[in-house]
């Protein structure tokens, strides 16, 4: 059993690679899980907007978590995404992953439906109810068209089990508007890989990051340096990574991190349509720009 969710640290929002004929490709999700864990993460999250979660079945998210179970073996928690469009198969997905070891979920507000605030709180309250696993909530109004305000908290504040939530407004004063409303009660976790840095010298607990999947290394070394206070030698990779972060905030997010996963060999281009994998030039475009901060890869500096 993996230790109790903490929130803080690097959690990757986890890819899920497919094979050519469209399974699951558990063996190189191995690899990238490995990957992860040596570099230090400190939570893995499956199924999320990355996961390409709108495509894939019940079945093959448990799957998943089973696989990151097994490897993972305690050492950090494994949580699951929430994505559904119907408030009670939202509670069904809470309610069977929690029946299979997952450590906690990640829930997003209702999909397809322009929920207003009430409909909102109802919804993740509802879910949180549903289950005993501690709850972060996903605030990204910028692609998801919900914005769960600093009033809706306060609601939401009354379950224990909502416990975080992945800041990705886009809206940096957020962090600090939270934390004057609600001290420490919600861990934050700044969930845009190009407002990282910012994110967490404001105070952020953590980061739910995206080129994680390619770049593990680098995405916990600039974590572990802000925390300690070596901003200089924080800022110099996360200057080195900003093109490649930037291929986070693209709607072809899938396939272009995808495509750095295949450059260092911890992933594929293998995507589940309607997905398809990147038109030759567009292709050639990203892994020129891959290629290109790979040449000058930083030497990693260790935290004093």
């Amino acid at each position: 059993m993996a230790q109790p969710v903490q929130w803080e640290g690097v959690y990757p929002a986890l890819l899920t690679p497919f094979t050519a004929d469209d399974q699951l490709d558990l063996p190189l999700f191995e690899t990238n899980l490995h990957a992860q864990l040596e570099a230090g993460v400190h939570g893995l999250i499956l199924g999320g907007s990355l996961g390409e979660a709108s495509t894939l079945t019940r079945p093959e998210k448990i799957t998943l978590l089973q696989t990151a179970q097994s490897v993972s073996n305690g050492r950090v928690p494994v949580l699951m995404n929430i994505a559904e469009q119907a408030t009670r198969e939202a509670v069904a997905c809470a309610r069977e992953a929690e029946a299979h070891g997952a450590d906690g979920l990640m829930v997003l507000p209702p999909m397809r439906y322009y929920a207003d605030p009430r409909e909102t709180v109802v919804f993740f309250k509802t879910v949180a109810e549903a289950t005993s696993l501690p709850i972060m909530i996903y605030n990204n109004p910028y692609d998801y068209k919900i914005m769960t305000t600093v009033a809706m908290f306060r609601e939401l504040a009354e379950l224990p089990n909502i416990q975080a939530v992945k800041e990705s407004t886009r809206d940096l004063t957020n962090i600090t508007r939270m934390r004057n409303a609600f001290g420490d009660r919600f861990r934050i976790l700044g969930g845009v890989d190009t407002l990282a840095f910012e994110a967490l010298v404001l105070g952020a607990d953590g980061w739910v990051a995206g080129l994680v999947d390619a770049f593990p290394a680098e995405t916990v070394a600039i974590y572990e340096l802000t925390k300690a206070g070596q901003l200089d030698e924080a800022r110099d990779i996360y200057r080195w990574f900003m093109p490649l972060l930037e291929l986070d905030i693209h709607p072809k997010l899938v396939q272009y991190i995808k495509l750095a996963a295949t450059a260092t060999g911890i992933g594929s281009e293998h995507v589940r349509a309607p997905r398809l994998t990147l038109d030759a030039a567009e292709r050639e475009q990203v892994w020129s720009l891959i290629q290109t901060q790979l040449a000058c890869r930083p030497e990693l500096t260790a935290v004093r």
